[in-house]
């Protein structure tokens, strides 16, 4: 692991040193986890919003489609 330095406001950190689990697991282990959890969620935000300019407007997405419902034909048995 590499060490790295990071300011915190006096009152927020002291708020967290407060915490049940920052007492138990530490400072470095509870940054970890919560930059983990940050990043899998800006990560989740990301693929969200493509979906979303990619498939969000259904009125375009509709009339891109209209005349294609009857295109399609199904094998004969």
């Amino acid at each position: 692991m590499k060490a790295i330095q990071v300011s915190f406001d006096e009152k927020l950190l002291a708020r967290l040193d407060e915490d049940p689990e920052v007492k138990k697991l530490g400072r470095s282990e509870v940054m970890r986890r919560a930059v983990a959890i940050y990043l899998r969620r800006r990560r989740s935000d990301a693929i969200r919003d493509a979906y979303r300019r990619a498939y969000g407007d259904r009125k375009k997405r509709d009339d891109d489609l209209s005349g294609w419902a009857n295109e399609g034909t199904w094998p004969a048995e």
